[in-house]
């Protein structure tokens, strides 16, 4: 099969025109060149036809012929980039950072440290030692009067720990120059204490201002607490635990016993314990031995003790 011929789109337009019977002259001829000229800057498409069919002739003009050659050229690839290089750090220079960061922390704590105590130096009462002050004493001395009536210290905390809960009324006899919230504070937390009356898991306590505690803790005057602890003779000197009360006397709140020296804040937990112990239903004790840890239940308010002292349950 012979494929049909291809012809341009000119060419053919001017050998129908001659054939038609259009001038030969100079100037025909002359017409026919430049005709030829200009249009041989245009493409042809060329298009293969079947035997026994027309062929189809398109013009394809220089424009359309650069675009399919633009769209034909390759896309330019982009540029490879380098990975930067990865520079260790020096392990010195980090080590010397680290360690003024450290420095300064520790700097800024002692600082912290040094404003809080001036702070509390600030605001304690003349002679009045910090542990005194969070015991609730407000005055280096006193005469340990009250008036007979009592402050209930108000609010609820509730218990912290695990076990049947105990609550307690904790009042401070009006007149006693004690901060009567310290005082409260301190006997709760060393009632809550792992070494106290909880601490085999058995009870835990939680205050209340109700009268309906189990329990009430009280801080009077020796006259009050000799009141308050009758049939019992506590002659101004001690303190007691009977009925579901506590009472504390004022005066060994303040000064402690000869047994702890100077020890007054272990003195005044052993007093809450020892005390709360009677509520409890314990009884007192005598010391065991020489080298031997009293038993809580052992008096320890007194000026000798042939044990060695000891302000907790569980110690």
């Amino acid at each position: 099969m012979r494929a049909q011929p291809v012809v341009t789109l000119t060419l053919l337009g001017i050998l129908t025109g001659v054939g038609a019977g259009a001038s030969t002259s100079d100037d025909g001829i002359t017409g026919l060149a430049a005709l030829v000229r200009d249009n041989a800057a245009d493409t042809v498409d060329r298009v293969s036809a079947a035997p026994g069919e027309t062929p189809v002739v398109r013009a394809a003009s220089r424009g359309h012929a650069r675009e399919a050659l633009e769209s034909e050229v390759a896309p330019t690839p982009s540029p490879v980039v380098e990975p930067a290089e990865v520079v260790e750090p020096d392990a010195e220079a980090l080590a010397a950072a680290q360690a003024q960061i450290d420095a300064d922390a520790e700097a800024l704590e002692v600082e912290a440290a040094q404003s809080a105590a001036l702070a509390a130096a600030e605001a304690l009462p003349d002679g009045v030692s910090e542990s005194d002050f969070m015991a609730g004493i407000l005055s280096a001395s006193s005469t340990y009067e009250g008036d007979g009536t009592f402050l209930v210290v108000p609010g609820e905390v509730a218990a912290p720990g695990a076990g049947e809960v105990t609550t307690i009324r904790i009042q401070v006899e009006n007149g006693l120059e004690v901060d009567a919230q310290k005082f409260a504070d301190l006997v709760l937390a060393t009632l809550n204490d792992s070494r106290s009356w909880g601490g085999d898991g058995s009870q835990t306590f939680a205050r209340t201002e109700s009268a309906d505690a189990t329990l009430t803790v009280s801080l009077a005057s020796p006259d009050m607490v000799d009141e308050l602890c009758a049939p019992l003779d506590t002659e101004g000197l001690w303190s007691c635990g009977v009925e579901g009360h506590a009472v504390l006397n004022a005066m060994r709140w303040y000064e402690g016993s000869g047994i702890y020296d100077v020890d007054r804040v272990s003195y005044r937990q052993y007093l809450i314990n020892h005390e709360v112990g009677h509520v409890l239903g314990y009884k007192h004790v005598l010391c065991t031995g020489s080298n031997n840890l009293a038993d809580v239940m052992v008096q320890q308010s007194g000026a000798s003790l042939s044990c060695i002292p000891n302000g907790w349950p569980f110690p």
